[in-house]
């Protein structure tokens, strides 16, 4: 089979198309012809080393897959051949999605959404499913509650949205005034220009110095301090950006806070019940760009550098199988 492989961590020309052996379904997992996948930041930061301790090299990375399963190991119990499944691949633990072929347990797969391709598929189970553990598990948004959700026209931060909205949240999000439109469409219900405004004076002021239920951090800098200060009395803060610096947090607990660290985890529940809100119309996605396996390379960089491209907004996919 054709996939993108490693040899070694670095700039996108460290990818290497080329042939290796088709991998074979153990115990309790399938093979699934991987039709499509997609590119998120945690893509290129596993490609330019920022992991490099938690994987061995030559390696094939990627962390999306929306296929059809073509062979299944003893035990599988709940799939069969000809199956559509998606699901993100155990995180540093096996090779990732960037290849024709993909062996995973059936645990963390789950049946294709039926009304969209496998290109939109695959733009779901890592994004969604993160913006899922962030508001269903963690933070166990409710009805009626606000949340602020920064970064808005990230590739998490649009499911977070339409969650958020769809659980029947009030939304505010941060971004650029040229996507406001858009995701006021998707269910926003105030947008801020982080690049004009001050996101915590124009919160406390929308809510009449209240401040928000929930925070998520797709951002990462201070934002971990800063919540704090928009917080209602017991609010959380869900962040899945590694801590690159040390955070005050005594606003926070005058609030009696609860602090959430994110790293996503892969079970078939989650996206089960993904499936029923993209299927029923609430989780819709949003392709931006395709790309074939061979350019793979030119996917990572035009996300890596996407502040150059001020118009750019929701994620990008990656076209391997007919």
């Amino acid at each position: 089979m054709k996939a993108a492989v490693l040899n070694e961590f670095g700039p996108v020309e460290k990818f290497e198309i080329l042939d290796v052996p088709t991998p074979k379904p153990g115990v309790d997992e399938v093979l699934v012809k991987v039709m499509a996948t997609s590119v998120n930041p945690l893509d290129f930061q596993v490609r330019r080393g920022d992991y490099k301790s938690e994987l061995q090299l030559p390696v094939i990375t990627g962390h999306d897959v929306s296929g059809m399963i073509v062979e299944i190991g003893t035990g599988v119990k709940n799939f069969k051949v000809g199956d559509e499944v998606y699901y993100t691949p155990e995180i540093f633990n096996g090779y990732g999605s960037y290849a024709e072929y993909h062996v995973a347990k059936e645990s963390i797969i789950g049946i294709k959404p039926k009304n969209i391709s496998h290109l939109e598929a695959a733009t779901f189970p890592l994004a969604a499913g993160t913006a899922w553990e962030m508001l269903y598990t963690r933070a166990q948004l409710k009805i009626n509650q606000t949340i602020l959700i920064h970064g808005g026209a990230g590739g998490v931060g649009i499911p977070t949205i339409q969650l958020a909205k769809a659980m029947g949240a009030t939304v505010y999000t941060t971004a650029r005034s040229v996507h406001h439109e858009f995701l006021k469409e998707l269910g926003a219900d105030h947008t801020i220009d982080y690049e004009k405004e001050n996101y915590i004076d124009a919160i406390l002021e929308l809510t009449n110095g209240k401040g928000v239920d929930v925070v998520i951090d797709t951002i990462g800098g201070t934002t971990l301090s800063d919540s704090g200060k928009i917080l209602n009395q017991m609010g959380q803060v869900v962040t899945l950006v590694d801590l690159e610096i040390p955070q005050n947090l005594i606003h926070a607990w005058g609030k009696n806070a609860t602090y959430h660290f994110v790293f996503t985890r892969q079970n078939r529940n989650k996206l089960d019940e993904l499936t029923k809100l993209i299927e029923s119309g609430k989780l819709k996605p949003v392709l931006n760009k395709v790309f074939t396996l061979a350019e793979i390379g030119k996917a990572h960089s035009l996300l890596e550098f996407r502040d150059s491209d001020p118009d750019f907004c929701g994620k990008i996919g990656v076209q391997i199988g007919n």
